[in-house]
């Protein structure tokens, strides 16, 4: 079996036999790989070939491990290889840079502690990566690993809760892992607890994720800051292999650049100006310990991929972009660094994301075929706007789902309403539970156009989940839970006694009042404030009414004795109009304002028979008999 590996081009025929030890062979050892597992070889001996990564078996990674080909031997080093190797020499005219020295840290362990030169490069890494995600390796389970990766820069809104979702029920349908990993590399915009906050907020929507910085995992860690050796490792092997350089320019020169395109009516770009330096100009700006950056080299020709939503796309980044920092000075990675290393790293077979970063794919194509890895397949999400069209501005405050949640908002609802507005479903329809967003969920049914919501009818697909949360047995205790505390915040002192807050009667009000209410907090407010508080209505109020305040009382508290047993509105409604034909002057409506006043204290509000079946026949008696004494 022959080893193949990648060698840059315009190397040296001498050098490519010297590096494969047989003359023909096309493509030697990369010359700063990670290492394998377990080291460099004996003393004289070239170290082996490098071993994949943990969890990568299979996945193909050129650079980080061989690619086996054919049936013959394995490629080896040759003295003089080894010799040039250990020294240092001949990697200028290699590799268009000299090696860089081990007491600076440049390289992917050019040396390590007990071990020099060639034999100590092979080990740097892998130790690295056995500490990231232990010594064994998980290997990737059957189905997809999907990931959402949100900056914790703030509160979740429902752009981030739509983008989770998307994952969520893709995974969740193909039997798959669902990944929360934080990528807080900007480490200027982290907000303190908002990494907890948008994790205890996918809890809240029913959508955990399976691995994360609070459950852990196999692939950790899954916060972006906790994996800086890595980043700055991955960006040592772009540096060696020549697809990377070091950029020393200034801010005010990059700032100067910026005012100058913008004074020409251009798109602001970096020039690539230290793209051009020569090893020994970096070597000599590295000396004088000028600050410094990684850029990543953008190439022509970027082959095209196809997107699961937008189809085939390609964009000739090098045309229209200057080369992208990689790696910044801090030592924290950009964005397309740290997520083609991580989504690598992670196993994640499928990018379901933003439309926003459809153009930056074709460059983090290009990193992973500077890297030698396989790239999971793409899938860009369309924006999600407001209904007219705009931008969902988190500067409102009202799209992040704390507010939602404060609100009496049930997940479920918002779940409903994001995926409503969009697509991804062979057709809409309101009040889909997240088991049916699971199965009837078809990625290649999501479009290219922008979902538009519609925040106004967040009310109505609230109702639907709500009146679904009273018709379940297990959800309704829960929400009579919730009542009672909402009672006991809103009135307080006012309230009847403590059987009002009985779990009875408040079941009661909320089986009485199911489909009639949009939020579980309406129960409290004004309108419903009789349910809670005894009114306080004189005779003479009652009296402006109706002259047979005493009569009518009395049919009423007749009516309740006999009905004690058995109150339903519809037998209610007819009995009141039965007792309407026994007065001599009062007409029905009249009596029925007489009524609701008696009872609620209001003058609007649900109609008689309601208020006298929630209240029930005791309640109802001491209202009418506290009205005609006062």
């Amino acid at each position: 079996m022959m080893i193949v590996y990648n060698l840059p081009r315009g190397t040296p025929g001498n050098a490519r036999r010297c590096l494969l030890g047989r003359a023909g062979s096309r493509s030697p050892p990369p010359p700063a790989s990670p290492g394998p597992v377990g080291g460099a070889g004996p003393a004289g001996r070239a170290p082996r070939p490098p071993a994949a990564p943990p969890g990568d078996a299979g996945r193909g990674v050129p650079g980080l491990r061989p690619r086996p080909r054919g049936r013959r031997g394995p490629a080896r080093w040759g003295p003089r290889c080894r010799r040039r190797a250990a020294a240092g020499g001949g990697w200028r005219r290699l590799y268009g840079a000299p090696r860089p020295p081990a007491a600076a840290g440049q390289g992917i362990g050019w040396a390590r502690p007990g071990g020099s030169g060639a034999r100590g490069h092979v080990g740097g890494m892998a130790r690295a990566l056995r500490a990231l995600r232990g010594a064994a390796g998980p290997e990737r389970g059957p189905g997809p690993r999907v990931r959402f990766g949100p900056s914790p820069t703030g509160f979740l809104h429902l752009g981030g809760l739509r983008t989770a979702l998307y994952n969520y029920i893709f995974a969740k349908k193909h039997r798959g892992t669902f990944i929360l990993r934080v990528e807080d590399t900007d480490q200027n915009r982290v907000v303190p607890g908002a990494a907890e906050g948008i994790e205890d907020m996918l809890d809240w929507a029913g959508i955990p994720p399976d691995e994360s910085p609070r459950r852990g995992g196999s692939f950790g860690p899954y916060q972006q800051s906790h994996r800086l050796d890595l980043y700055r490792r991955a960006s040592d092997v772009l540096l060696e292999r020549g697809a990377a350089y070091r950029c020393f320019c200034t801010p005010q020169r990059l700032e100067l650049l910026k005012k100058e395109a913008l004074r020409s009516q251009q798109t602001p770009r970096y020039d690539n100006r230290c793209r051009h330096l020569t090893p020994t100009e970096v070597s000599e700006k590295l000396s004088r310990g000028l600050d410094w950056v990684v850029r990543f080299r953008l190439e022509k020709g970027v082959e095209p991929f196809q997107d699961l939503v937008y189809g085939w796309n390609k964009h000739e980044v090098a045309d229209v972009e200057g080369d992208p920092v990689i790696l910044k000075g801090d030592g924290f990675p950009t964005y397309h660094l740290a997520n083609v290393v991580d989504d690598h790293y992670m196993g994640i077979s499928h990018v379901l994301r933003g439309t926003e970063w459809l153009t930056s794919t074709s460059k983090h194509l290009l990193l992973y075929k500077a890297f030698g890895w396989d790239p999971p397949q793409f899938g860009h999400l369309p924006l999600l706007l407001n209904k007219d069209g705009g931008k969902l501005s988190k500067r409102q405050g009202d799209i992040f789902l704390e507010c939602f949640a404060r609100d009496g908002y049930l997940p479920e609802a918002l779940l409903d309403i994001i995926t409503n507005c969009g697509s991804g479903f062979a057709e809409k329809q309101m009040g889909r539970t997240l088991e049916e967003l699971i199965s009837q969920f078809e990625i290649g049914r999501i479009t290219t156009h922008s979902a538009l919501l519609d925040l106004e009818k967040l009310p109505e697909f609230n109702r639907i989940h709500l009146t679904r949360h009273i018709e379940n047995e297990e959800l309704r205790q829960k929400l009579i839970r919730e009542l009672q505390l909402l009672v006991e915040h809103v009135y307080g002192d006012q309230q009847v006694d403590q059987e009002v807050l009985g779990k009875e009667y408040v079941e009661r009000v909320l089986l009485l009042r199911k489909g009639h209410v949009s939020l579980l907090k309406n129960l409290v407010s004004s309108d419903y404030s009789y349910l809670w508080v005894r009114p306080s209505v004189s005779r003479e109020q009652l009296q402006t009414i109706s002259a047979e305040v005493d009569e009518i009382g009395k049919l009423v508290l007749g009516l309740m004795t006999r009905r004690a047993a058995v109150l339903t509105v519809e037998e209610l409604n007819k009995d009141l109009r039965s007792l309407q034909n026994q007065t001599k002057e009062t007409k029905y409506s009249s009596m029925m304002k007489l009524l609701r006043l008696a009872l609620s204290g209001q003058q609007h509000g649900p109609s008689v028979a309601e208020m006298m079946v929630t209240l029930g026949p005791k309640e109802v008696c001491g209202r009418i008999h506290k009205a005609l004494s006062s």
